[in-house]
């Protein structure tokens, strides 16, 4: 049986950044991903953005990684030449009450560190985007977007200049620790089983990372959280995008999404979303019927827009941890001081503000390693 260091289950921005991370200290990582090519599943169907860590709870993984993570990323993306640019963030309110869900973001992304946001009147807002509608918002400058595919492919090339290895459409199928190694079987591109060694076992699966947490020997069951499926809609706009930054309603109830806001890449092409929608099943499709609700929204703060040039887009879905109507839940990271078993991390209900945070989480999971 062929031996590792460490496999890594779950090729997203996430286990890339982990993989990375470790194969600083160990040799021989492997990272496994039942699709052909990295980030096939939520790290390619987002918004691409660089979140300053305003909304989520003071002293919650979340906050804590997405603001370290912001600054880790930015970083990253200015040694390798990775294309971004801190575009900056318009969060609009639409009325005196809203105003007031605004002042609780304030306060709260002041908890988490966030101390360069600024507040704008009703004029101010118009100098900055004339086309806006809005009675104040609240100014972002350190949010930006990057090339998520261009910044997945450097972590994995940094990986692989270390020596690890990724292997493409191989199914994680079980795991047991045996003396003093974590023995993992799993299904090769050809259908037959295959088995590995290795010391450091990580589930960095995303949506699959119960599914894989329900194969691993020892588990108690009540420490796999329950997986709730939200897809989030993206319609395109192939008309001149009149925006500098990034415009977002303020955030849904239970921050459920963010929003239908407005974002691009960094081509300067327009594309509206997510909205939420939890599903049973993996399923990626986009019915143009939601059309009348994006409109809906996007008038709410642009009056303007051109209904014929909007059109149905992609598609991606969020690994939540709570359920419809269910307060927020914070992104778990567990280790042998949770479920007891040697040489295992585990990552559940990773989703936004994951790709900001993925250097920050694999920061994390390497100190773990680093400390036996």
């Amino acid at each position: 049986m062929d031996k590792v260091e460490a496999i890594v289950v779950g090729a997203g921005a996430v286990g890339l950044a982990i993989a990375r991370a470790i194969s600083s200290t160990l040799n021989d990582v492997v990272i496994i991903d039942q699709h052909s090519q990295f980030g096939s599943e939520t790290s390619s169907r987002n918004s691409e953005v660089i979140h300053a860590g305003i909304y989520y709870p003071n002293n919650t993984l979340k906050a804590e990684t997405c603001v370290r993570g912001k600054h880790l990323l930015y970083d990253y993306c200015q040694q390798f030449n990775i294309p971004h640019r801190a575009i900056g963030k318009l969060i609009i309110a639409f009325n005196p009450a809203e105003v007031q869900q605004l002042e609780t973001l304030h306060q709260q992304a002041l908890q988490n560190g966030v101390t360069d946001l600024q507040w704008l009147d009703a004029k101010q807002l118009k100098k900055y985007e004339p086309d806006l509608n809005g009675h104040a918002a609240l100014f972002s400058p350190s949010t930006g977007i990057l090339d998520s595919h261009t910044y997945m492919q450097t972590l994995l090339t940094h990986a692989q200049q270390r020596g690890t290895m990724f292997i493409g459409q191989t199914r994680f199928l079980h795991a047991s620790f045996q003396v003093n190694h974590w023995v993992v079987k799993f299904q090769n591109p050809d259908g037959s089983i295959g088995e590995i060694a290795s010391q450091w076992l990580i589930n960095s699966a995303g949506l699959g990372a119960q599914a894989c947490a329900q194969q691993i020997d020892g588990i108690t069951p009540s420490l796999i959280p329950p997986l709730y499926l939200c897809r989030g809609h993206y319609f395109t706009y192939s008309g001149r995008n009149p925006f500098k930054h990034l415009i977002y309603p303020v955030p849904e109830k239970n921050q459920t999404g963010l929003g239908i806001h407005s974002t691009q890449d960094l081509a300067g092409q327009l594309r509206f979303g997510p909205d939420s929608q939890y599903i049973e099943d993996l399923d990626y499709e986009v019915n143009s019927a939601l059309k009348a609700d994006f409109i809906d929204a996007i008038k709410r703060y642009w009056p303007k827009l051109d209904e014929d040039k909007l059109h149905a887009g992609y598609s991606g879905i969020r690994p939540k941890l709570q359920a419809p109507g269910d307060s927020s839940k914070d992104f778990i990271i567990q280790s042998s001081r949770e479920h007891g078993l040697p040489n295992l991390v585990q990552l559940f209900g990773i989703e936004s503000p994951g790709l900001t945070a993925s250097l920050a989480l694999a920061e994390r999971v390497h100190a773990l390693i680093a400390s036996k």
